[in-house]
């Protein structure tokens, strides 16, 4: 149990309100680890899913974080993993119906389920969404067979169809995952990827390049993947084809219809707070005087002995001050729309002096474009995304 006292003693921010407030579920297991998944995700071994004991030990860590979030109205939930899709309808059911009856939960809460069509059988989308769920994330990737057994996905392109089928017919809105600058890809092969992922008419398309990040298989045993130039051709032939298709990139790597944003991850770029439950959780929370990140046990069978327990924090530490203006621009400088300039003073509890000096600079080399009001990175700005966001750090 959280002492509430211990988040509201003075300190050295003043936020005049608290942000929105998202709550993020993690479901650890997926049927097999690929190679370049450097996310907290265990494989399914010897059986069954302990899904029972599971859900109980996520809802002993949310009550022992509901003195934290008391009175706010949670405005989106995201179920991500792992595969979630694993889990049982009833399971994710039985989930959403005990979140409803601990948390005040916005009238038109939006609540994504990630789901692989490995994992995918007719009629358990419509289950999923018959037991609350309002959005599905559909993990594809790709529709070439080779380049999937490359990445070492678990399904095939037939499979992804199928469940890209169902999932429009069953969902008012959905995402669909893809990834590019893959081992062996060329450019007529992403042509075809995005051709057929935009068959489906998908209200939201995310689009990641493939990176290779460290503690993975890939990092290990780096594949061949295409040049830089050739990703660059790459990105240029997605940005054309989406806005044929009237899909707006309206962040980095999102694009969608209008009014099919992804509300929870606009959530997280606009530094609103997130409570995180389940095994290696993040979390962002704001009080009156200061703002603090938390994460939960990493390993699945220790995360449910110690929610169970009454304990699932690993850690959990103040954002500093000065790390405060960074932090902030990370995420914001991601929108195409930027921010308003009112807002960074809500969420951070700074002033705009804080800002004032990397922004001229940013300005000046054709980064972002301002006025009174917002700031908005430039299609320049977005291309040095990570050399514009350096220029906020302490």
């Amino acid at each position: 149990m959280h002492d509430i006292q211990h988040y509201l003693r003075p300190g050295t921010l003043q936020l005049s309100s608290l942000p929105p407030l998202s709550l993020y579920v993690h479901l650890p297991w997926c049927l097999k680890k690929c190679p370049y998944c450097d996310f907290n995700s265990h494989e399914v071994t010897g059986g069954e899913l302990p899904e029972r004991r599971y859900l109980d030990a996520l809802l002993a860590d949310l009550d022992a974080c509901l003195p934290l979030i008391w009175g706010r109205s949670v405005q989106t939930i995201f179920i991500g993993g792992g595969t979630p899709s694993l889990f049982s309808p009833e399971a994710i059911e039985r989930l959403l119906s005990q979140l409803r009856a601990r948390l005040k939960l916005a009238a038109d809460c939006e609540i994504t389920l990630e789901a692989n069509p490995g994992t995918f059988e007719k009629d358990r989308f419509r289950a999923f969404r018959e037991a609350g769920v309002t959005r599905l994330s559909v993990g594809v990737q790709s529709f070439n067979d080779e380049q999937l057994k490359r990445i070492g996905r678990v399904h095939d392109s037939a499979q992804a169809i199928a469940a890209l089928e169902e999932a429009a017919h069953c969902f008012d809105t959905f995402n669909l995952d893809l990834m590019y600058a893959l081992p062996g890809q060329t450019l007529a092969d992403l042509q075809q990827d995005v051709r057929q992922a935009l068959a489906f008419a998908p209200p939201h398309l995310s689009i990641y390049h493939l990176t290779i990040e460290p503690n993975t298989y890939f990092a290990k045993y780096p594949p061949q993947v295409p040049e830089e130039d050739t990703a660059y051709a790459m990105l240029d032939l997605i940005s054309e084809r989406t806005e044929l298709a009237g899909l707006q990139r309206y962040e980095v790597s999102a694009y969608a219809k209008p009014g099919h944003h992804c509300r929870h991850n606009l959530n997280y770029w606009q530094f609103g707070d997130y409570l995180g439950i389940g095994a290696g959780a993040h979390g962002k929370l704001s009080f009156a005087h200061r703002i603090v990140r938390q994460v939960k046990v990493r390993e699945p069978r220790l995360y449910m002995e110690r929610a169970l327990a009454g304990n699932a924090m690993a850690q959990e530490e103040e954002v500093a001050r000065a790390d405060l203006p960074f932090e902030f621009m990370l995420n914001a400088l991601r929108l195409r729309q930027g921010f308003a300039l009112s807002e960074f003073s809500e969420r951070t509890g700074l002033a705009l002096t804080a800002i004032q000096l990397p922004l001229e600079h940013a300005e000046h080399k054709g980064w972002v474009k301002r006025d009174l009001q917002r700031v908005q990175p430039t299609e320049r700005g977005f291309d040095f995304l990570s050399d514009l966001q350096e220029l906020f750090l302490p």
